[in-house]
């Protein structure tokens, strides 16, 4: 796909709606784009290539935006190779091209292509080096752990362009969510999934480099998924500000249940049921073991409390529970109110095991009363679950 930006820059991304599941653990019902960018100015610059799943139609996208003039530079923002397969490709059509990259990304790259030539054909770039190309140039924003230790991004006063490798990215192919923000009805849910599941672990690392970009005249982010953004980028930067300090971002109470035959989900739905009753601000109900994990880890983290119910199962917790908890806690997720159900027919455990999981996590304040149920809700239950409804509104 080949759009024109402004005089001389152009959109050489493309789409992809056949992708079951992203970095093979993440559903993208609605796909997902891989962006690509071309500066044709005095210099020319190719800003990343593209995953090997498009790579004949990036290189006609490339050929097309080109008209026959040779890049000077591929600049490379992220190795990962969703956007980084063709670099070889590049390096071998283009003998004159100067790989630019950070030097930690250099030295990555013969790590993802066998034998490949790099002798004087590269340039490391390092916090606030600069690429001249004509009236544009790119200034060079270290932004390691965004996701990955190599990260560069860069800034185009020319246009206040800043291209934030995964940085702003979200799910969903251009087609399906639009080519900018402003045609994408709802950027954040997607957004957020995305960042929580990608970036989320590394909230102080993407605090630095906002930071960095504060003082930075930015009129348009260019990330390497998703939507190009240009109008309410305040908004888009505050999410990714909340999110990143870990603060809630809804009031609301989120309800993880974990269910094997129906019992422990119709306490949890009781639960909603009596927290709606007493006028909580919001009440969302997942069930675990038939939802998208990656959509609970988001809802994890934007609602400040949380009610985890659970089984018991093979003297621990059921399953899809500690999947979930297990994900949690390797996203680094912080600084909630958990209420606690467990669900045992003869010796309950999961109470248990759900505490031993949240001691690992940071300032994580355990609401009590902690409520067992022995197979079944039953009248003489109630009384611990309205105690429990109480303790979480508080």
């Amino acid at each position: 796909m080949i759009r024109q930006l402004n005089q001389k820059v152009a959109y050489i991304g493309s789409d992809d709606l056949d992708l079951d599941l992203f970095e093979s653990q993440y559903i993208v019902p609605e796909g997902v784009s891989y962006n690509s960018y071309l500066i044709l100015d005095d210099k020319v610059a190719i800003l990343d290539t593209s995953d090997a799943r498009k790579a004949d139609e990036w290189k006609e996208s490339l050929a097309g935006a080109l008209a026959g003039r040779k890049p000077d530079y591929l600049v490379v923002h992220h190795l990962e190779p969703d956007h980084s397969a063709l670099i070889a490709w590049v390096l071998k059509e283009y003998p004159e091209v100067t790989l630019v990259a950070g030097a930690q990304a250099i030295r990555m790259l013969p790590q993802f292509f066998a034998d490949i030539a790099l002798e004087g054909r590269t340039l490391a770039v390092k916090e606030g080096d600069e690429l001249p190309l004509g009236e544009h140039s790119l200034r060079f924003i270290a932004a390691p752990m965004v996701h990955w230790p190599e990260v560069m991004m860069s800034f185009d006063a020319a246009d206040g362009a800043l291209y934030s490798a995964d940085g702003f990215g979200k799910f969903g192919a251009l087609g399906k969510c639009g080519f900018y923000g402003r045609e994408d009805d709802d950027w954040a849910c997607e957004a957020r999934r995305y960042y929580f599941n990608i970036v989320g672990k590394y909230g102080p690392q993407v605090q630095q480099v906002l930071g960095k970009a504060a003082g930075l005249p930015i009129k348009t982010i260019r990330p390497l998924h998703g939507p190009i953004l240009e109008d309410n980028l305040e908004e888009y930067i505050h999410l990714y500000d909340v999110w990143s300090r870990y603060e809630p971002e809804t009031d609301g109470i989120f309800i993880a249940c974990a269910s094997i035959h129906g019992g422990t989900m119709e306490v949890a739905q009781h639960l909603a049921h009596l927290l709606a009753d007493k006028n909580a601000p919001k009440v969302v109900l997942s069930d675990l073991t038939r939802s998208d994990i990656a959509e609970n880890v988001e809802d994890a983290f934007r609602y400040p409390k949380v009610i985890l119910a659970a089984c018991s199962y093979d003297a621990g917790l059921f399953t899809p529970m500690y999947e979930f908890l297990h994900r949690l806690q390797i996203k680094g997720w912080c600084r909630r109110k958990v209420g606690l159900i467990e669900n045992g027919s003869w010796a309950p455990s999961a109470a248990r095991v759900m505490k031993e999981m949240l001691g690992q996590m940071k300032e994580i304040e355990l609401i009590e009363p902690t409520v067992t149920i022995r197979s079944r809700l039953k009248r003489a239950d109630l009384p611990a679950l309205d105690a429990l409804a109480d303790a979480i509104l508080k």
